[in-house]
């Protein structure tokens, strides 16, 4: 396929719906531009060639147009000194030019044309690989982004073991504070019931000299 023959395909290209369906962005927007500038350099050399195309049909139609122009004056200076026979020579010169002229011209318009879709190509390409390189830069940019956050995460994941290593040692602590108070309080308890009993038999007194020879007489009676 020609160059020319891809113009409507360059020029309806478009990059960033081309990205936004791609799976792989980063990986489209490099294959892109190797096809893109391949493309370029391909338009480059070919506008070259048209443009030089185009100059030799623009040159070509403006001598046929002189060439008429000037064996018309001569005609009718031939005419003016009397010459038929030269004027009717002048007259067939200039009428087999005009004959060429139509063709020239249109020569001239295809040469115009196919220079301006180069030239639209041309521009198209440039622009579509500007898009690509600020693409590609975007996408580069986003890319280290991401890397320095799961790096952050990375480094975040063994501060959160931690955190939970600590939260568990704060719960064993807890717990076994919670234990300590429970036997304090029970050592508290039956320390208030021993001294309890020590009051209460106080009240009662404690035994006299004539309850321990009561208790004495008692034994000997039994032996």
């Amino acid at each position: 396929m020609g160059i020319l023959e891809r113009f409507g395909t360059i020029m309806k290209a478009n990059i960033n719906a081309l990205l936004d369906k791609a799976e792989d962005p980063a990986k489209m927007i490099d294959q892109y531009l190797i096809d893109m500038k391949e493309s370029l350099a391909t338009v480059k050399k070919e506008t070259v060639n048209i443009m030089a195309v185009e100059k030799k049909a623009e040159t070509d139609f403006r001598e046929n147009k002189a060439e008429i122009e000037k064996f018309k004056s001569l005609a009718e200076k031939a005419v003016k000194a009397g010459e038929d026979d030269d004027a009717r020579v002048f007259i067939k010169k200039y009428k087999d030019l005009e004959a060429v002229s139509a063709t020239l011209e249109s020569n001239l318009a295809a040469a115009t044309d196919n220079a301006t879709k180069m030239k639209e190509m041309h521009n198209k390409l440039v622009s579509d690989i500007s898009e690509l390189e600020n693409r590609k830069a975007q996408i580069k940019s986003t890319v280290s982004i991401a890397k320095a956050v799961e790096k952050v995460n990375k480094i975040g994941d063994p501060l959160s073991k931690a955190s939970e290593i600590g939260s568990k040692f704060s719960d064993m602590e807890s717990k076994a504070n919670e234990r300590l108070n429970r036997a304090q309080a029970a050592s508290e308890l039956n320390s208030e019931i021993g001294d309890a009993a020590d009051k209460l038999a106080k009240s009662y007194g404690t035994a006299t000299d004539s309850d321990i020879d009561a208790e004495l007489e008692r034994l000997k009676a039994g032996l």
